[in-house]
């Protein structure tokens, strides 16, 4: 099973492991942590999960498709890196993935 590392705005690190074919949105939420919402429940109509991949995985997971980086303008404090979780599922090479929280969804 692949392992997500999610930082928090804190700096501090909780590692889960979840099914292939996960999205990381719904790993969140499954596990309890804080700072993901997701209340369009993934249907990509919110930014309520917006995450920042690290540099070192953003290649691997790849860039926003253009609907999503026009959800991307809801969220705040967007970086290059910022994805929305919902629309990234995990796979057996993403396994190991480092996801940061922002501090803020709205």
């Amino acid at each position: 099973m692949p392992t997500i590392h999610f930082i928090n705005h804190e700096n501090k690190t909780i590692t889960v492991s979840v099914q292939a074919g996960t999205n990381i949105k719904d790993a969140a939420l499954d596990h309890g942590i804080d700072g993901i919402f997701g209340e369009c429940g993934g249907s990509c109509t919110c930014a309520t999960c917006h995450v920042y991949i690290t540099a070192e995985w953003f290649d691997r997971v790849g860039a926003a498709d253009d609907f999503e980086q026009d959800m991307l303008e809801f969220a705040p404090e967007v970086t290059l890196h910022s994805r929305l979780s919902c629309q990234i599922k995990v796979t057996d090479a993403l396994d190991g993935i480092k996801v940061k929280i922002p501090a803020r969804q709205y």
